[in-house]
């Protein structure tokens, strides 16, 4: 890769640590940026915000890759969420790119989301490219106005910009909802999930991070928007079926029509969780196959092994 230095902001999470690792093993000239040290080498950049400054950060480097952002946060305390993700996912990421560019940086990858398309499908009908973004939540709204200012930024400077918009994405040391379920499955949890038919898009760590790397140096990849995928796509029935196989376990699973979901969802205040197991969501990776020659390398099978390997080593560990 040419000894490109890159820089990965949030390189102490989930994508980053991964993204780092396999980044320097392909001969790349890494520049961590975390927000705390704790002994680990890196940037220590404390808060991501309009007035940050990353002018020593970014000397000599040709590829910034911003992986960092305010998330979906599960016990919201801010009194005004949205003003806090623009702060951070609009102000903040165009803050480091205007930056970048001073600084001669040639190309910005920006990981975006599925969300900033919206956040259903109708089964067998993904999303693609060039449809119309329709953000519903503050995370989804933000990622698109960043999106936007990106592409502008790179219509006025010599910096290119690469734009990748990921569906759920699993792999060693997996949180959230998708942990939930390999724990879900470990402890043998009676599910009412056996009669979901649905269709969603998943995309496996190492299948993003081979997308990512290529992106840093592939010439059609400039100024474009991206979906990735494993693709194939699951119902959520088959994916606990196939995270149980992996994991040596039965999946207890019980059939409950979609629609008495949904309504004991509204009962208790969750209609969000019962919208993510039992809705579609489905992206179309033919631009990404098409303009960049690219086939996800692992196979979604590979991608829950792998993942149900580690998790396996992870309880061991707590317990």
């Amino acid at each position: 890769m040419n000894n490109k230095k890159i820089l990965i902001t949030g390189a102490k999470g989930f994508i980053g640590s991964h993204l780092c690792k396999v980044a320097s093993e392909k001969g790349l000239s890494v520049r961590r940026v975390l927000r705390s040290g704790k002994g680990e080498k890196g940037d220590i950049v404390t808060d991501i915000n309009p007035k940050t400054d990353w002018s020593s950060t970014l000397e000599n480097v040709d590829v910034v890759i911003h992986l960092a952002a305010r998330v979906h946060v599960k016990n919201e305390r801010s009194v005004n969420p949205m003003t806090d993700y623009r702060i951070a996912n609009v102000d903040g990421t165009l803050n480091i790119a205007r930056q970048a560019t001073a600084a001669g940086v040639k190309r910005f990858i920006f990981l975006s989301s599925v969300k900033v398309n919206g956040e259903n499908t109708i089964p067998n009908h993904p999303f693609k490219e060039r449809d119309l973004p329709s953000p519903q939540t503050p995370y989804g709204v933000t990622k698109f106005e960043a999106e936007k200012g990106l592409l502008q930024l790179s219509e006025s400077t010599a910096m290119e910009t690469v734009i990748i918009r990921p569906p759920l994405v699993y792999g060693p040391r997996v949180k959230g909802n998708f942990l939930s379920m390999l724990g879900w499955l470990y402890r043998g949890t009676p599910l009412p999930l056996g009669a979901i038919d649905n269709k969603r898009s998943l995309v496996g760590i190492d299948n993003l991070l081979d997308f990512i790397t290529i992106c840093i140096n592939h010439p059609s990849a400039a100024n474009q928007i991206f979906f990735v995928s494993d693709g194939s796509d699951l119902s959520t029935t088959n994916l606990i079926r196939n995270i149980a196989k992996a994991m040596g376990r039965r999946a207890w699973l019980f059939p409950i029509s979609t629609s008495k979901l949904k309504t004991c969802a509204t009962l208790i205040g969750r209609q969000d969780v019962v919208q993510r197991l039992c809705g579609s969501l489905q992206v179309d990776i033919s631009k990404a196959k098409d303009l960049l020659g690219w086939s996800p390398p692992y196979c979604v099978d590979e991608g829950i092994e792998k993942t149900v390997n580690w998790f396996k080593q992870f309880v061991n560990f707590e317990q």
